[in-house]
């Protein structure tokens, strides 16, 4: 019988997870990056590199494959790239907890001021300033999945009054979820705006001019989703004028040019889209390939299967 190939990008990844399989199982771990051709004419699960797997899609029709396992959550602009008979499946599980933690971070260090308690601190000056705080806040969460949930878990301690928006009207985990079509009723009462939106057609600039002045003189605005979910434009507009703060993980465009005014803005807090990348990972994406691996080893279902072809 022919064992099951499996390529990973890095010695680390490739280490991690043959310490993790079954020994009983015919399992073949390949090194592979995607830069250069495949080394096999079948590789039965193809993991491409953390946040750059462009190339290695480009590169899979040169190869039969069943399964591609990303590292990440979204998987935006895959499917036109992904060749007939295989199947795609994101990171579900790994990076919730880690991006939960970020936006719990981005949401205190601008309601209680940390940025510029950092900028105080380094001029050596003492300023007892009163916080906003989050205590009490209406936050309304654009997106009610796994990281939005994990988020709600966490904010649960800071007694907020948390408003969840999704595609569809629904009572999920005790909560009311309200449809999408109800935000701009929802959006004046907000202290917070919290996205945990995709990327995609259906989401690209939903948050515009138009829902940006919904919100009241000083809402803040906090993306932890995807960039281009924001009108850019429109939002440098808003902080501009002083109406909006922002502390926000991703951004559009992205890398954020050095000379964007996002950067020199007052008001806004950068965090260079690193919602999931935390030491949590390693440990949990490598328990995520060898499951899948043993998975289809035995001849089951591979889980967190997003897209077939």
């Amino acid at each position: 019988m022919t064992a099951l190939t499996v390529s990973v990008p890095t010695e680390q990844l490739l280490d991690d997870v043959r310490g993790l399989l079954d020994p009983a199982l015919d399992v073949e771990l390949v090194l592979w990056d995607g830069q250069d051709a495949p080394p096999r004419d079948r590789i039965d699960i193809v993991v491409p590199p953390y946040m750059r797997q462009g190339r290695m899609l480009a590169r899979l029709p040169e190869l039969a494959c069943r399964l591609v396992q990303g590292q990440a959550i979204g998987y935006e602009g895959v499917e036109e790239r992904l060749p007939a008979g295989s199947a795609y499946a994101n990171a579900t599980g790994v990076h919730e907890t880690a991006t939960a933690e970020l936006t719990v971070g981005l949401l205190l260090v601008a309601q209680r001021g940390l940025d510029r308690m950092t900028r105080n601190q380094d001029d050596g000056v003492w300023d007892n300033f009163r916080a906003v705080g989050l205590a009490d806040r209406r936050i309304v969460m654009l997106g009610y999945g796994g990281v939005a949930k994990a988020i709600a878990e966490r904010l649960a301690p800071f007694e907020v009054d948390l408003v969840a928006v999704a595609s569809r009207a629904r009572d999920e985990d005790g909560r009311r979820v309200h449809a999408l079509d109800e935000l701009p009723a929802l959006l004046p009462d907000a202290d917070i705006l919290v996205n945990v939106l995709p990327g995609g057609p259906e989401t690209h600039h939903l948050i515009d001019d138009r829902v940006l002045s919904l919100l009241p003189d000083g809402a803040l605005l906090v993306n932890v989703g995807r960039g281009p979910t924001v009108d850019t434009d429109a939002l440098v507009e808003h902080v501009r004028r002083g109406r909006i703060r922002v502390a926000s993980d991703v951004f559009d465009p992205e890398p954020l040019p050095a000379d964007h005014p996002l950067w020199s803005l007052d008001g806004v807090f950068v965090s260079p889209h690193v919602g999931g990348n935390t030491e949590a990972m390693r440990p949990r994406i490598a328990k995520l390939v060898a499951g899948q691996a043993e998975r289809l080893a035995r001849g089951e279902e591979p889980v967190n299967v997003v897209i077939r072809t």
